[in-house]
């Protein structure tokens, strides 16, 4: 692997010569592979007794896993019945240090393509409020596409700047994740045009923009709400110096220990300090590396040494060092004085959502009624606590039906991508069920379905869009894996009519 003069350089002065010598041998080493299972459809437990691969878990996280090179499981069909997500293994230990909970009002603030939006969708099990934001109209797409496939239900997807969303929800979050865009240097091994790219992406600019992301997160956060930042970046400019001048700038926020497990060290703290000339190697650091020291002087916020011993609890995932990729990760807490007032969380006002959409008329409303009484089982579906066909939570975009997270916040003048749980479409006089809302439930929640194996050809068949020759009652039926929700097709006669949406299918087995 070819990688840019100015990097190596950078990280021989950062690192020294010993260290330097192991990081570099690494990029020709075989890099790892991870899955995370996604509990919202299955069990960890359940999934390792029907997995096809071989797995070794990953010891940050209590849910990802480890898999061998060579193995595709991309290509499996409990992948298109989102059983897991695939995933670096490094980068699930953000959402995992975040720690959600179900019920707590969460925001991912760069969320694209969307795997620790479904990793933080999962700890809250269906409960509370998760808004995932990206500011890229085009990776959006991912992100969309992914919370559908892994059946999150409480997800709004934003496409706003920071400052925009900022504005709208002052104290507002039980807890940000700020995964921030950066130049994504420990991503070098995984991706070769991370690297040939790199000067595209200077540390300096990106630097810029993280510190003004994490201005906005600290107004969104409420006080005694938790923040993790990450980057999948070794330089220090955009991880330590990042946070450290936020915490020079507030006093009011404190860092969390993060647990050094596997080979995770440590933040570089040392690496914020001036060299006073009498050691060789540290000003040879200092030099190499370019604006190290550049945290600004705040008289309201920590002092050098405060901030030296808060950035401790900071880590960094090296690639010599464990068997993943690298990442940087700090946690953080925003103190809650006695004199603070938290802002209470608020639902949508009848003015803006009167501005951004319709409430479902009688005849759609019953429309869509029917349709959930003749397809769906509503014992299972009241036991778990969808509250489905409860006028109240449900909303009209155009013709597209959403079922609403409680306490949907206002939403007016926010470019919203997507609004809680797509439910389908309302054509003439008729409901078409969406892909999300089959791929949500479990097949006990349904009244037709036919299962298959994940070997058979009936699901690659299916998976292609093709049609499938089956006895069976008439009208909508669930196409299921092994007993998991795949997608939608209709019975009519002896054939089952595909409708897996076509820009998801499979096309080689």
């Amino acid at each position: 692997m070819k990688l840019p003069d100015e990097f190596l350089d950078k990280m021989q002065g950062l690192l020294g010569k010993d260290e330097y010598e192991a990081f570099l041998l690494s990029y020709s080493m075989p890099r790892y592979y991870g899955l995370r299972v996604n509990t919202l459809k299955i069990s960890v437990e359940e999934f390792i007794k029907i997995s096809p691969f071989k797995l070794e878990k990953i010891p940050w996280t209590k849910d990802g896993f480890y898999y061998e090179e060579g193995e595709h499981p991309g290509k499996h069909p409990f992948y298109y019945a989102g059983l897991y997500y695939i995933q670096e293994p490094s980068a699930m230990l953000p959402a995992t240090v975040l720690d959600v909970r179900p019920g707590e009002y969460i925001l991912d603030l760069c969320a694209a393509p969307g795997g620790k939006t479904v990793q933080i969708a999962a700890g809250m099990k269906g409960e509370g409020l998760l808004i995932a934001n990206d500011i890229s109209s085009e990776r959006i797409k991912a992100l969309v596409k992914n919370i559908e496939l892994c059946g999150v239900r409480n997800t709004i997807v934003t496409n706003e700047q920071p400052k925009k969303l900022a504005a709208k929800f002052p104290t507002y979050f039980d807890k940000i994740l700020v995964d921030a865009p950066c130049s994504g240097e420990g991503m070098f091994r995984k991706d070769e045009n991370a690297a040939k790219s790199w000067g595209k992406y200077k540390c300096d600019a990106c630097s810029s923009v993280q510190k003004d992301i994490l201005e906005y997160a600290d107004i969104m956060l409420k006080p005694g709400g938790r923040l993790v930042y990450s980057t999948c970046t070794f330089s220090p400019e955009e991880d330590e110096v990042v946070i450290g001048n936020f915490l020079k700038k507030h006093d009011n926020y404190e860092t969390f220990e993060i647990p050094l497990i596997a080979g995770i060290e440590n933040g570089r703290a040392d690496w914020l300090l001036e060299s006073d000339g009498s050691d060789e190697n540290n000003e040879n650091n200092i030099n190499k590396s370019k604006n190290i020291n550049n945290c600004d002087n705040y008289n309201n916020g920590k002092d050098n040494r405060s901030v030296e011993l808060a950035l401790k609890n900071t880590v960094r995932l090296w690639p010599h060092k464990i068997k993943g990729e690298g990442h940087f990760v700090a946690h953080l807490e925003k103190v809650k004085h006695e004199n603070e007032i938290q802002s209470k969380s608020f639902s949508c006002n009848q003015k803006s959502l009167k501005e951004m959409a319709n409430r479902i008329t009688k005849e759609e409303y019953n429309t869509f009624k029917e349709f959930v009484v003749n397809n769906l089982n509503i014992k299972d579906i009241n036991k778990i606590k969808l509250n489905l066909i409860e006028e109240k939570n449900l909303i009209l975009i155009g013709s597209n039906l959403y079922h609403l997270p409680v306490n949907l916040p206002d939403l007016n003048v926010v470019k919203v991508v997507k609004f809680g749980w797509y439910l389908g479409s309302f054509s003439k006089e008729h409901f078409e069920p969406s892909h999300s809302l089959v791929i949500a439930l479990k097949s006990d929640d349904i009244n037709r379905m036919a299962n298959f194996t994940s070997g058979s050809n009936e699901i690659i068949k299916y998976l292609k869009g093709e049609t499938i020759i089956l006895d069976g009652q008439k009208g909508y039926t669930a196409v299921c894996v092994d007993g998991f929700t795949i997608g939608w097709a209709k019975q009519t006669g002896n054939m089952l009519k595909n409708l897996y949406p076509k820009g998801w299918r499979k096309f080689r087995d």
